[in-house]
């Protein structure tokens, strides 16, 4: 029987976004218990380019086929799976590290990582909430334990993960608070945030505790780095949480945790059906919808990457998405000019 072949965008080397090369590359055969699934559509995250510029070195042997959400239609099914039937629509995050993602045009997976696509959602939108709605849900249902009437404040609330875990907050019913850009403040409080801080003009610290009457907020979920871990205590409740995505880079000194007896929570998010099933359910009941800022075609993958990386300067707001069965080409509106 002749091995099937797909169309891939291969990351041939670490390095910059020309480091990809579009290949016919073969598709793995299926497992008792997997899924082949084709491909309608993917996304970039921020853990593709880390991913892509040598970040993660160790993990990743070259040639590699990366990316981390799929949106698309079962083609074959495993001699044990019974969940999934052929031409069933289904959205997922492939293992991370766990052998090849997402930039093809067929992919096998292990069955239980699959959920179903929402049925009020395209493709392209499906495919830019896999990992970043996968990853919120962890953060602050399974980690932060966020409650009703809560304060969480959110950093980075215009971004892809930051769009959706306002939505989720406030599902939850929690008061959002979120940092962003003055020219993004109408569209996180579209999405529910209830206050917006500038970042690049009130200090996010004395801003919180301006808004929580010098309380401080119950959560901070953590979407940036930098000096984020090391100040946020002193913008947190007391018995807070914070929950962060971004690597340690360099040693943090946490001491103001400790006079709040704060708790600390570091997420590398861990895939399963469960965490989609859940996105699923606020999706279809009008409680979370995706954010999609830009859409290219697999072949300008490399283009999609320099475009998240660069996404404040270019006015990103929510995912970069993939068209992989097409050629939609969606670039965001430039950002206003500055007054």
């Amino acid at each position: 029987m002749r091995q099937q072949m797909t169309t891939a965008a291969v990351l041939t080397r670490f390095g910059g976004p020309d480091a990809f090369a579009l290949r016919e590359v073969p598709v793995p055969p299926v497992g008792a218990r997997q899924l082949r699934v084709r491909v309608h559509a993917t996304a970039v995250n921020p853990l593709d380019y880390q991913i892509r510029r040598g970040d993660y070195a160790a993990q990743v042997p070259l040639p590699a086929i990366i990316g981390h959400d799929i949106s698309g239609v079962v083609e074959e099914t495993g001699a044990e799976v019974r969940e999934f039937a052929v031409g069933d629509e289904v959205y997922y995050t492939p293992r991370i590290f766990g052998g090849p993602g997402s930039y093809a045009g067929q992919h096998v997976a292990d069955v239980d990582l699959v959920g179903r696509k929402p049925r009020t959602l395209t493709h392209l939108e499906a495919a830019s909430l896999t990992l970043v709605g996968g990853t919120v849900w962890e953060a602050l249902v399974q980690r932060a334990r966020l409650r009703v009437g809560e304060t969480i404040l959110i950093h980075g609330g215009a971004g892809g993960v930051g769009s959706v875990a306002i939505q989720v907050a406030r599902a939850i019913g929690a008061r959002v608070i979120t940092t962003a850009l003055a020219r993004d403040h109408d569209f996180v409080r579209s999405l529910g945030a209830e206050e917006a801080i500038d970042f690049t003009a009130e200090d996010y610290v004395a801003a919180t505790l301006r808004l929580t009457g010098q309380a401080g907020a119950n959560v901070i979920f953590d979407t940036i780095g930098a000096d984020t871990l090391t100040r946020s205590p002193a913008a947190l409740a007391d018995l807070g949480r914070v929950v962060s995505l971004v690597d340690v880079a360099q040693p943090q000194t946490l001491i103001a945790a400790w006079g709040r007896n704060a708790a600390y929570h570091f997420v590398f998010t861990r895939q399963a059906r469960g965490k989609l099933d859940a996105l699923t359910g606020l999706i279809e009941r009008g409680l979370v919808r995706p954010v999609i800022g830009a859409v290219l075609p697999l072949a300008r993958i490399g283009e999609a990457h320099a475009l998240l990386e660069g996404g404040r300067a270019h006015g990103l707001r929510g995912k970069v998405a993939i068209d992989v069965a097409g050629e939609t080409v969606r670039l965001p509106a430039p950002p206003p000019a500055a007054a």
